[in-house]
């Protein structure tokens, strides 16, 4: 028996379920990558404002595998959330997601749905490599293989910035007002970044469209929450806890953030009441964050893959990691924030150590690890450049860039393959793979422009430091190197 409306009467009563009629809801946001975080993050703090305003389901749309709409469908779209750290659980039925589609499927359904004047939202959580932009500058790829295809064949997008486009060029058309985009990934700028990548693709298919586009709201955002893969031990536990199937259900922790800018022109839910920050500008937000949680937290996995360690809990209990990571956030990344008046840094920065010690998650290193080549100018790059521009030391940063390229070549510390997932693995594979001196390494990677830019490559000084920690990884091991640079 699987959970759908018709059996959440069943549920035990230590259950939280939807406080409002889930018949009654309509689809008011069209979410594109209807992920794990989406599913813990954007759709919980919805579910906790649907009994004030039911307009605001959700359709979610699979931009490549019909996995998650085959789960759900079955379940009504609902599915379990489970809260847990070292102390304990809660389990809560999310019923925020009331369609769901598969885009490559059915686009021309993806694109009805966008283009209804019901849709007054399009938010996305698609990772950094969707945008199909340069990370190092922001800007569109004109030459990747989804754009060159979207803009060939317009009603038939594969790309989410295509899949975009299309349907404001059809709500135009037909007089319908613009729909307010809601970048939720983990970017510096992120609603600027969509903005500029959609608006140039309008721009390449029609001046006049660009235009159009141009005038699209598209608020910054900074979200916040540590949400693992669903294992099968996870579906297993929790389906035994509710007494019915679920097919994909998520475990995350308690914490979770939203900090957003306030500009919906059709409108938005009440997010407020469920927590939600709204400020004029994001930035100062988001820069803490992608510094200091997410750098540490790409610094982690890969310096923890490397050493043995599944998950980031392993990794924190790794001699020396901890201390590594404190004096990364504390003497490296802080000093290069901007004042954030009335928010005590120290705190936070004690609240993610606490966060990365929980054992309760089994949060893994290879899933952290995933799309370096677009995370690394984000979370370590631009801290480093700062760092540079200040003479300031950056020696646990350059480690964690360095442990990337040593995690990237898909070679382990036993010589075993590892499963690089990543946009660039092929090309960094065939460029590294074969070298063997660490300066030799170093000098590949500095080559890729999209990465690091003209800038660090042609930094003496940086190259050297990637060069002495690249060096201790490949002769000493990621452990040793750990216990000795705390």
């Amino acid at each position: 028996m699987r959970l759908s409306r018709q059996t959440l009467d069943r549920l035990p009563a230590t259950v939280k379920r939807p406080e409002y009629d889930h018949a009654r809801l309509a689809v008011g946001i069209v979410h594109l990558g209807i992920g794990a975080f989406h599913r813990a993050h954007q759709a919980a703090f919805t579910d906790a404002v649907l009994a004030q305003d039911p307009a605001w389901g959700i359709c979610g749309v699979s931009l490549r595998s019909p996995e998650t709409r085959d789960a759900l469908a079955p379940q009504d779209g609902l599915y379990t959330l489970k809260v847990q750290d070292g102390e304990g659980e809660e389990l809560q039925v999310i019923g925020s997601v009331v369609e769901l589609l598969c885009a490559p499927e059915n686009p021309e359904a993806v694109l009805d749905r966008m283009a209804d004047p019901a849709t007054r939202i399009v938010s996305l959580t698609i990772t950094e490599k969707g945008y199909c932009h340069n990370p190092a500058t922001g800007r569109l790829d004109e030459n990747h293989p989804d754009v060159v295809h979207d803009l060939r064949n317009p009603a038939r997008p594969k790309s989410a910035v295509g899949f975009i486009v299309e349907a404001l060029a059809r709500r135009a058309a037909a007089g319908v007002p613009p729909f307010t985009l809601l970048s939720c990934d983990n970017l510096p700028s992120n609603g600027h970044v969509l903005k500029n990548v959609v608006t140039r693709i309008a721009e390449l298919r029609d001046p006049a469209l660009g235009r159009v586009v141009g005038q699209v709201a598209s608020p910054s955002t900074m979200v916040d929450r540590i949400v693992p893969a669903t294992t099968e031990s996870d579906r297993s536990e929790i389906s035994a806890a509710i007494g019915v199937d679920d097919a994909w259900p998520i475990v995350t922790e308690p914490f979770r953030q939203w900090v957003v800018e306030d500009d919906f022109p059709l409108g938005r839910p009440a997010w407020e009441n469920a927590g939600v920050v709204f400020v004029d500008d994001v930035a100062v937000f988001e820069m803490m964050k992608l510094r200091l949680l997410n750098g540490s937290h790409s610094t982690l996995a890969y310096l923890g893959y490397l050493a043995g360690a599944e998950t980031v809990a392993e990794a924190m209990a790794l001699p020396g990691m901890e201390a590594l990571i404190e004096g990364l956030m504390v003497e490296e990344v802080s000093p290069t924030l901007p004042a954030l008046p009335g928010f005590d840094l120290a705190a936070y920065r004690q609240a993610l150590l606490q966060r990365f010690r929980n054992p309760a998650l089994r949060h893994r290193t290879w899933q952290i690890a995933m799309d370096g080549s677009q995370k690394l100018p984000q979370r370590l790059l631009g801290t480093i450049r700062e760092r540079i521009a200040t003479k300031s030391s950056y020696d646990r940063l350059a480690l964690g860039v360095a442990a990337w390229m040593r995690y990237a070549r898909g070679i382990d510390e036993k010589g075993n393959p590892i499963d690089v997932r990543d946009p660039l693995a092929a090309r960094i594979a065939g460029m590294t793979q074969p070298l063997h001196r660490a300066e030799e390494i170093v000098g590949a990677f500095l080559g890729i422009a999209e990465v690091f830019g003209d800038d660090l490559s042609s930094d003496q000084a940086f190259r050297d430091t990637l060069v002495r920690s690249l060096s201790a990884l490949m002769s000493k091991g990621a452990a040793a190197v750990v216990k000795s640079r705390a």
